[in-house]
């Protein structure tokens, strides 16, 4: 820093108080006689040389090229101080690096002065943004961000196709989830299929046994009306021999005189001559079933007689309204009409095969 010279010393003026020179043109202005310490009193006009300057204060410098304050130069000289000491910035988190730049200041001077005069320093014609960092660094620099923004597409596009392949072997186990699900569900239900079948067949059987059992119970309790026939017409059918239009009954041809038997125990309710029926004879069950014998040669019971299973009642005829020699049998339920039911199925119901 620039001292300052020492201003000269003014010279003394005199004064005094209510009293007049010598000349009598010097005022007085504290005393009343001239002291001998004052020296010759002149004229005295301060100048740049003569004043003291003001302690502690300086004039700062003119700020040149339109650039910042010369006191930013310190922080500018910071900062290239610490690019310089660590070189280009570099991403450690997987991100590119980033350049520092910072504004050029071109012909920035002393932040102090002590006059007007035009010379002062100059800033540095380089630019801090460059600044400590080698066309090789520069060039590393954007290299590496390069690298870095090839590998994050890189990682992206891995992502992605993990993604896409997740996608996928998800849809493929809910696929084959669904089709275990379904497999499981069919053979679920074809055990379940089986089951019931297995079930209704241990039933039908059981059904079965219990229906032998039963009709060959009954098979000793029920007996055929006849023996060396054979069945010339059935139940049902058709002809312009019946007056009805159709057969309501089942005929067991046999040679005239085959004898006629009670096919269960029952009450003779009916026994003699019946127009078309020739002779006939009617057995009544104890459940009301009625057994109609037609066309006899000749009758062995009488109305309200007690008959077992197997006892002869009759034999075969011709009587009425016949081709040949026959047994016509019919069977009436108290629930059938006057058609009656099929005689070869209630035989069969009762454990007989006609």
């Amino acid at each position: 820093m620039a001292s300052n010279p020492a201003a000269p010393e003014a010279p003394f003026v005199p004064s005094q108080r209510g009293s007049d020179t010598e000349d009598g043109k010097i005022p007085t202005f504290g005393f009343a006689s001239r002291r001998t310490d004052e020296g010759p009193w002149e004229e005295w006009n301060p100048s740049a040389d003569t004043t003291r300057p003001v302690r502690g204060r300086h004039r700062v410098g003119k700020q040149r090229g339109g650039g910042l304050a010369r006191s930013s130069t310190v922080l500018g000289v910071g900062v290239i101080a610490a690019v310089g000491g660590a070189g280009m910035a570099t991403a450690q988190t997987g991100k590119p690096p980033v350049s520092i730049s910072i504004p050029d200041l071109p012909s920035v001077g002393s932040p102090f002065t002590s006059d007007d005069s035009d010379d002062e320093p100059q800033g540095s014609p380089n630019a801090l943004s460059s600044v400590g960092v080698t066309p090789e660094e520069t060039e590393q620099g954007t290299s590496d961000a390069g690298e870095a923004l090839r590998a994050r597409i890189i990682l992206q596009a891995e992502q992605q196709k993990d993604q896409a392949e997740a996608k996928v072997q998800q849809a493929a186990q809910d696929a084959a989830a669904k089709k275990a699900a379904a497999e499981a569900a069919k053979v679920k239900r074809e055990a379940a299929e089986k089951a019931a079948a297995a079930k209704k067949k241990a039933a039908d059987e059981a059904a079965a046994k219990k229906e032998a059992a039963r009709l060959a119970e009954l098979s000793t309790q029920y007996t055929l009306p006849t023996s060396s026939y054979t069945i010339t017409s059935t139940f049902g059918q058709a002809g312009s021999l019946w007056s009805s239009g159709y057969h309501t009954g089942l005929d067991f041809a046999a040679p005239t005189g085959t004898p006629l038997k009670a096919v269960h125990t029952g009450t003779i309710t009916e026994a003699g001559w019946s127009g078309s029926y020739g002779y006939r004879t009617i057995l009544t069950l104890d459940d009301g079933t009625e057994i109609w014998y037609a066309h006899q040669s000749s009758i062995n019971v009488s109305v309200g007689q007690k008959v077992a299973t197997g006892d002869v009642i009759g034999r075969v005829g011709a009587t009425g309204n016949v081709t040949g020699a026959h047994l016509h049998m019919e069977v009436h339920t108290s629930s059938s009409d006057t058609a009656g039911i099929d005689p070869a199925a209630w035989l069969r119901s009762m454990g007989l095969n006609p």
